[in-house]
């Protein structure tokens, strides 16, 4: 939007990829979802036990919990709603620890400042984090969906490069390192 020199736009929602779209800054027809992420409750306290996500966030022992902005954070939102559907919203709120995004989120959690979050499941599987803690696998249907799109800008639009970059997301070996680092995959490349 700031006139960045950017050919294509990865986003952890749909919502940013339109808006290009809408505004003219991107090509239309290049919009895809090439991933869908996953929200799991995270810990790094070794005395912590995870039960189920709601006896977790009603634990007396969790003072802190940390969740990307709950607005503007598609990880955020769908940690709201998870936290509602499951009728612990309430119990949640005054624990709550906003990051900014969900890297900041997870960092509350890995630094010791939060002592659960609400987090990507791709970072809990990263080399650096793989081996810190536990998580639970917060259900799909307890949030909507967490599409991550891509589109090419309307600066990329006649890149090759970056064309073939956005084709390659949805080949068999994107798929797999994806599919490695946590995430779902569209059915039909």
């Amino acid at each position: 939007k700031n006139g960045a020199p950017f050919d294509l736009f990865l986003s952890a929602d749909l919502d940013y990829p339109r808006a290009l779209v809408a505004a003219g800054l991107a090509d239309e027809k290049s919009q895809a979802i090439f991933a869908t992420g996953r929200l799991v409750l995270w810990t790094t306290r070794p005395g912590l036990k995870l039960q189920s996500i709601a006896e977790t966030v009603r634990n007396s022992a969790v003072k802190k919990i940390a969740v990307a902005n709950l607005d503007t954070a598609p990880y955020g939102r769908a940690a709201r709603q998870a936290l509602e559907q499951l009728g612990v919203w309430a119990d949640a709120q005054p624990k709550l620890v906003v990051g900014e995004n969900i890297s900041q989120a997870a960092q509350f959690v890995a630094t010791g400042n939060a002592d659960i979050g609400f987090v990507a499941l791709s970072l809990v599987l990263a080399p650096n984090l793989t081996e810190k803690g536990r998580w639970l696998a917060v259900p799909a249907e307890l949030h909507a969906p967490l599409a991550h799109g891509a589109v090419l800008t309307a600066r990329g639009a006649g890149n090759r490069a970056a064309r073939q970059y956005l084709e390659f997301l949805s080949s068999k070996a994107a798929r797999k390192v994806l599919e490695g680092f946590g995430y779902g995959v569209p059915a039909s490349p």
